[in-house]
């Protein structure tokens, strides 16, 4: 009921706007855009980013061990002057939300983005596009995996936005 009463209200407001005499006044404007292309970055060239912790010991995953520094190129046009942001896209670990899941069952991989921990499709390093963020990766196991030994294998996608 209330909702008709408002209707039948504006189209008496309306009818009262056309039944009056009309003297128009009209002002110009002018808009201006500027319409810029977004930034473009390449990581690694296009090519995968691949780290080789070579041979671990299962009893000595503790987090720390095994730091890996990842080697990688990070090219981005127009973004002079701009923040950055490195996000980390994946899929978690079952046991660490922070950690990227691995082909091993309980066992995951931190990255690290200038010793802030990148957690997985949450977190981001904001950093000046003269500085390049030095990247880690660490593995990390749930605490009662009895880990099984062999290769194992982790993916993710490095992300870089502008703020």
């Amino acid at each position: 009921m209330k909702r008709i009463k408002a209707l039948a209200l504006a189209g008496a407001c309306l009818a009262a706007a056309v039944a009056a005499p009309a003297q128009a006044a009209s002002t110009t404007f002018r808009v201006i855009v500027t319409v810029v292309e977004r930034p473009q970055c390449v990581i690694n060239g296009n090519k995968p980013i691949e780290v080789d912790f070579g041979e671990i010991v299962v009893s000595r995953i503790d987090g720390n061990n095994y730091r890996t520094p990842i080697t990688y190129g990070l090219d981005c046009k127009g973004t002079e002057g701009r923040r950055l942001a490195l996000t980390l896209a994946g899929t978690a670990a079952a046991f660490d939300s922070a950690a990227l899941r691995t082909t091993a069952e309980g066992l995951g991989i931190r990255l690290y983005a200038d010793d802030q921990l990148l957690e997985v499709n949450s977190g981001s390093h904001a950093f000046d596009n003269q500085a390049t963020p030095a990247l880690y990766a660490v593995p990390v196991k749930q605490d009662d995996a009895r880990l099984q030994g062999g290769a194992f294998t982790a993916g993710a996608t490095l992300k870089v936005e502008y703020q």
